[in-house]
């Protein structure tokens, strides 16, 4: 007889429960603001998702959310209408609250200094890195805590990454100065995102928000131009890279390189600043991520309103049409932004390659020739394109978008920089764990110091950066302890009908109220209603079913009265262990007994929904439903 292989809880089992928060690089609290929208506690649902994320309205709009890929609601059972379970349910709308939260009490609702206030003053309930902001806001009459002396540090780019270092610096007492080459701060989020996904304005209410903490922003400067590197390491203390990766990448095809090819970012950006562009009457967009989806969702919102004669910075335009790689099923751009590229006449073609950008004599684009790709990934899920040169095509087109990824920018190192050590083109060697690189005093942060990848990733890595300057400048580490504590609740309760509530989709406006302007927001968010219903489904992860193994009776009530048949009786013999159990078996049942003649309760936590029927059930009171809570002890050693 096969075993099953069991886990046996570790002393992280509980906060690795919460799934969300896990699976965050800043480890907002998402459980913990969305069962605070269930609650109607706005304002504390706010705080507790600024806590740790000094971009929690932008993120509310566009982060990728890794949480909700996480999120326990996603794995379990699904309801239908008549009680039974059938396929999986779909995860908590975790972004679009994160939104609701933030519209009711953001930058974007009141005045600055309110907000910095609120946080200031904010101990939440369940503590955590939730309160971080707070923690540090504080820790100025804190004697456990050492502040910087003012120390100037220098921050190339006003990115998410570098605006996230630059704000957390200025909470441990130093005097960040950042950077930025581009007329607004805030990087890609002001240049790249357009303007339909998130609005300019809310953009200058977060920065502004982190420029009042006492950070220096200074737009339009050219480091490697206006200032020299070597310049900036002399005059300040420390230097952080966030430049992040704006440069167009390139494919190398023949006829790439001339008029009529343009990268998808540098089409973003013109768009963005109100650039005149010369673009043709049918556009080709290569590429199948999001920014790919930006570009051809930008140039279609330009086609409808320089149609309506109201503006004509792109002028002629007529159709985009937009080319991936991959099939439809693996294009790695979200699914909403392909249903709603759909939705807005986006053409669109699955499992082509470019080879060649086809001109004529006067050399001038007339197409692009592409071949049928038959796979995309080998087995180890590698990138390894299979194409079958059989199937052919030219897409007649005018214009070309590339939109295949970005690289950095790092000319201004020739000046001062030449102990910073490069890899491969234009980034740099970096130790991971503290982002520093080879020239002493100068760290990375954003993509320089991983890659592209999600805002909220580059809002970690500037974070990081920050306590190992911090570290650098002080010879401290600023670190919090975590206290766990469980608290045993007597009257728990859920809403009535949760596990069959349906998520909630985010409204949008119609599309032809889309292309009406091309900064006309598509998500309108939720209304209270909406956002408290679907906070409601939230499972509330850090509630968990406790068992007591001295009170249990073996009955099997508690796997009899699950719904989701998330807890078995099985006799030990039939267990593999992922850890030793002897220890424990000798202390609880004593030694030379036969694992046949004894049972464990095992309990599938992705199936748990935290309904508390089992402690309900049981008749010796061995179950009880506790919350797990967490406090913070900040100190710098």
């Amino acid at each position: 007889m096969t075993r099953l292989n069991v886990h046996v809880p570790d002393a992280n089992y509980h906060q690795n429960l919460i799934s969300c928060q896990v699976a965050c690089p800043v480890h907002t609290d998402a459980r913990g603001y969305v069962r605070a929208i269930a609650d109607g506690r706005f304002e504390e649902a706010y705080l507790i998702a600024r806590g740790p994320n000094p971009f929690a309205s932008i993120c509310g709009r566009i982060c990728g959310a890794p949480c909700e890929i996480a999120c326990r609601r996603g794995k379990i059972p699904k309801v239908n209408d008549d009680g039974m379970f059938v396929g999986q349910d779909r995860p908590i709308a975790i972004r679009a609250l994160k939104r609701f939260a933030c519209d009711q009490f953001g930058p974007e609702a009141r005045p600055t200094s309110e907000v910095l206030d609120s946080i200031r003053n904010f101990i939440p309930p369940v503590a955590g890195d939730a309160e971080e902001m707070a923690a540090l806001l504080r820790s100025a009459t804190s004697p456990s805590v050492r502040k910087g002396e003012g120390e100037k540090i220098a921050i190339i780019g006003a990115g998410p990454a570098g605006l996230s270092a630059a704000h957390d610096l200025a909470l441990m007492g130093f005097k960040p100065v950042v950077f930025e080459i581009e007329p607004v701060a805030a990087g890609m989020l002001a240049v790249g995102v357009p303007a339909y996904r998130l609005p300019r304005e809310l953009i200058e209410k977060e920065v502004a928000v982190i420029e009042a903490l006492g950070v220096e922003i200074r737009c339009g400067v050219k480091v490697g131009e206006d200032i020299a590197f070597a310049e900036l390491r002399e005059d300040f203390a420390a230097v952080i890279i966030a430049v992040g990766a704006k440069s167009s990448r390139g494919l190398g095809l023949t006829g790439e390189d001339g008029p009529g090819v343009l990268g998808g970012v540098d089409l973003l950006r013109a768009v963005s600043l109100g650039e005149h562009l010369e673009m043709g009457r049918e556009i080709v967009v290569i590429g199948g991520g999001n920014v790919a989806y930006d570009v051809a969702r930008s140039v279609v919102r330009q086609i409808a309103f320089d149609t309506a004669r109201t503006a004509a910075r792109l002028s002629e335009t007529a159709n985009v049409h937009l080319i991936s790689l991959e099939g439809a099923e693996e294009m790695p751009a979200d699914t909403i932004e392909i249903v709603e590229g759909d939705e807005e006449g986006i053409k669109r073609s699955n499992g082509w390659g470019p080879t060649e950008v086809v001109r004529d004599e006067k050399g001038r684009v007339t197409g692009v020739a592409f071949r049928k790709c038959v796979r995309v990934y080998d087995e180890d899920r590698k990138f390894s394109p299979l194409y079958d040169d059989e199937e052919k095509k030219v897409i007649p087109c005018d214009t070309v978008l590339l939109a295949v990824g970005q690289a950095p920018a790092l000319s201004f190192l020739d000046d001062g920089g030449k102990d910073v050590e490069r890899t491969r083109g234009d980034w740099l060697k970096v130790d991971l764990t503290t982002l520093q690189t080879t020239a002493k005093g100068v760290f990375v942060a954003g993509d320089l110091a991983h890659g592209t990848r999600l805002l909220i990733d580059a809002v970690a890595s500037g974070k990081a950066a920050a306590r190992s300057v911090y570290q650098y400048l002080t010879g401290n580490t600023l670190e919090h302890e975590l206290v766990k504590t469980h608290v045993i609740l007597g009257r728990y309760r859920r809403e009535r009908g949760y596990e069959s509530i349906r998520r909630v989709e985010v409204p949008t406006i119609e599309p032809s109220e889309r292309l009406a302007h091309p900064e006309n927001v598509v998500e309108i968010g939720f209304s209270k209603e909406e956002a408290m219903r679907e906070a409601s489904r939230c499972l509330d992860c850090g509630v968990t079913p406790v068992f007591d193994g001295s009170r249990c009776v073996l009955c099997g009530g508690c796997a009899d009265v699950c719904p989701t048949e998330c807890l078995k009786l099985i006799s030990l013999d039939n267990l593999e262990f992922d850890t030793d159990i002897g220890q424990m078996l000798d202390s609880s049942i004593g030694k030379d007994v036969e694992l046949s003649e004894n049972s464990a309760i095992l309990k599938d936590e992705d199936r748990c929904i935290r309904c508390a029927l089992c402690a309900i059930r049981c008749p010796v009171d061995a179950i009880s439903m506790e919350r797990v809570t967490f406090s913070t002890n900040w100190s710098s050693v």
